[in-house]
């Protein structure tokens, strides 16, 4: 029989690309979903704090990938509400409910993000490397904090530090190339900032590398071994377009359109390194920025 294993956050960018791979390596999914389950479904509502622990009987992992978009308009308070509430409580909420059951899982998977190191200009980043203190850091460290119930319960649990994962039709790369094919490319802010990314079939690959590696255990930084800056990020996209890359994004245009997220999300540094799936000896199959985006965009 297939092993059987619960994921949040199927129909989004990196739980869509994840399912079907996770069937063709002979796992039987069974999604976590907030509607009317369907058979091989498992009902669940954060918010409230219900999950149908019943239907978890059996699973031998779980993948946790469900959360607020960051990127999606203001950060309101509410938003800021909901992003941290989206990621603590569903996290938490799917801990203790593997916790309790008669037969736990081996192992929990649960998404967190590069965001936890905050700001961090020139500095490399490896998974040992101190956190940061902003609204995404605190948020992150909370996040993976909500896994304890499971790690207490002596599930492997295995944080994935997800960096911009570089896909063709979601995501944030399908924003970057509107403006170039408009001839409107260019670098954001200063374009100094370092940007760590990783192409979505590769994401894919180093779950189900820590998913079936029983060294896998802890904070796992899921980036590709070549950071770039923000500029260089720009130039690189333009070649691959045959785009100029001329035409900045002043910073305070930007923190005008978004507020507080222009410098969370846009406009802050983070150059992270993969240091731990290193030393596993994951092979990435995009490790250049340049390959990546050909390879995503068909170029």
């Amino acid at each position: 029989m297939p092993r059987s294993i619960a994921l949040s956050g199927a129909s989004g960018l990196l739980g869509s690309a994840l399912r079907p791979a996770l069937t063709t390596a002979g796992w039987q999914v069974r999604p976590l979903v907030r509607r009317t389950p369907h058979p091989g479904e498992v009902r669940w509502d954060p918010a409230a704090g219900t999950l149908d622990a019943a239907a978890l009987a059996g699973v031998s992992a779980a993948v946790h990938l469900a959360g607020e978009s960051i990127a999606e308009g203001r950060w309101t308070e509410a938003k800021k509400a909901a992003i941290r509430s989206s990621r603590i409580l569903g996290t938490r909420l799917l801990s203790e409910s593997l916790a309790r059951l008669p037969q736990r899982p081996e192992v929990l998977v649960s998404a967190s993000a590069i965001g936890i190191y905050g700001d961090r200009g020139d500095a490399p980043l490896n998974e040992d490397s101190t956190l940061g203190s902003d609204f995404l850091a605190e948020v992150g460290k909370e996040w993976e904090a909500a896994t304890a119930p499971a790690a207490d319960a002596g599930i492997r649990v295995v944080h994935l530090r997800l960096g911009i994962i570089l896909a063709r039709d979601g995501g944030a790369l399908p924003r970057m190339v509107r403006p170039f094919l408009l001839g409107a490319g260019g670098p954001i802010g200063s374009g100094r900032q370092w940007m760590s990314w990783i192409a979505l079939d590769d994401a894919v690959r180093v779950v189900l590398e820590v998913l079936q590696n029983p060294e896998a255990r802890g904070p796992f930084n899921a980036v590709a071994p070549e950071p770039v800056r923000n500029a260089d990020f720009a130039a690189r996209l333009g070649e691959v377009l045959h785009r100029p890359a001329l035409i900045p994004v002043p910073a305070f245009a930007l923190r005008l359109l978004f507020g507080e997220m222009a410098d969370a999300a846009l406009l802050s540094s983070q150059r992270v390194l993969p240091a731990r799936l290193g030393a596993l000896g994951f092979e990435f199959r995009h490790p250049t920025l340049s390959g990546a985006l050909r390879a995503v965009l068909d170029r």
